[in-house]
């Protein structure tokens, strides 16, 4: 089992890494109490194997001395439970800027005291979890997506691809627009085998029809078109740090040329080492 404890300092983005670790499999709890943590790692290993990539978010919230947490990380050795810590950390100006922006409490801003001295206490109390760190991300320069970059490498499995979950749906333009697509794509301009009598009751799914549809010069040319430009676009897309893509291909009733190219295009997306499914909504609805 794979157990990680993610701390750090308040505002340098623990939430955002434990997000990361959820997108990339990791099962995250948040501000578990330290005593807790050794029976929840106990669960875990007599448990499925759905649990065993765990993530564990403890920082100040849970008290400003780490007695309780280091005697419960003994307890995870003695157990037989190897774990790891990520410390998240950033500069103090920048916190202090990102709690300023956002208008929210430092939890030791109080009391009197200044949100810079909030800042440096905090820094102090969390110091000798830092020492026991064995990754440190330091989130000053980092931009959301780069963060997410750098947890990928630290933490992912299978690759960047992996990193983005994309899902290409078949829709007929006459039943609407997918709300959710984020790129649309319209191939009514392909011959129809709605015309062919023995095609029209079929889908693309069927053999016959997806052999009429790539039978055409137009479909092979569009997909050739269509396969580079996602081959550009997807490594551009994890990149920037998305971690879901829509796509969308329509023809008119969604039933036979969006749903060949909608598997064709899924497909090739799988083939390119993504993580892709394909989609057909509503294909069964002429029938």
């Amino acid at each position: 089992m794979e157990f990680i404890l993610i701390s750090g300092l308040s505002g340098a983005g623990k939430s955002q890494v434990a997000s990361f670790m959820e997108d990339i499999g990791y099962f995250v709890v948040d501000n578990m109490p330290a005593p807790l943590i050794p029976r929840f790692a106990e669960l875990c290993m007599a448990g499925q194997a759905k649990y065993d990539r765990v993530a564990i978010v403890s920082d100040i919230r849970g008290g400003q001395t780490f007695d309780g947490l280091f005697s419960a990380l003994s307890d995870l050795t003695e157990m037989g439970c190897a774990y790891k810590i990520l410390f998240v950390e950033a500069g103090s100006e920048t916190i202090i800027k990102r709690y300023k922006e956002t208008r929210r409490r430092h939890p030791l801003a109080q009391n009197g005291r200044s949100l810079d001295e909030a800042v440096h206490r905090e820094r102090t109390i969390l110091e000798p979890v830092r020492k026991r760190a064995e990754y440190i991300v330091d989130t000053t320069a980092l931009s959301t997506a780069k963060l997410r970059g750098e947890i990928l490498r630290l933490f992912g499995s299978g690759g960047p691809q992996q990193a983005m979950s994309v899902s290409v749906i078949s829709f007929g333009f006459k039943y609407g627009i997918p709300i959710e697509a984020d790129l649309v794509f319209d191939v009514r301009f392909l011959p129809n085998p709605y015309y062919i009598a023995e095609l029209r009751h079929l889908t693309g799914l069927d053999k016959p029809v997806f052999d009429f549809v790539f039978g055409n010069q137009q479909t092979t040319d569009f997909m050739a078109h269509l396969e580079n430009l996602m081959g550009f676009l997807l490594p551009q897309y994890v990149e920037e740090g998305k971690a879901a893509l829509v796509i969308a291909v329509g023809c008119t009733g969604g039933q036979h040329r969006s749903v060949a190219v909608t598997r064709a295009l899924a497909d090739f997306i799988r083939q390119k080492g993504y993580n892709a499914s394909d989609n057909h909504r509503d294909m069964t609805r002429a029938q």
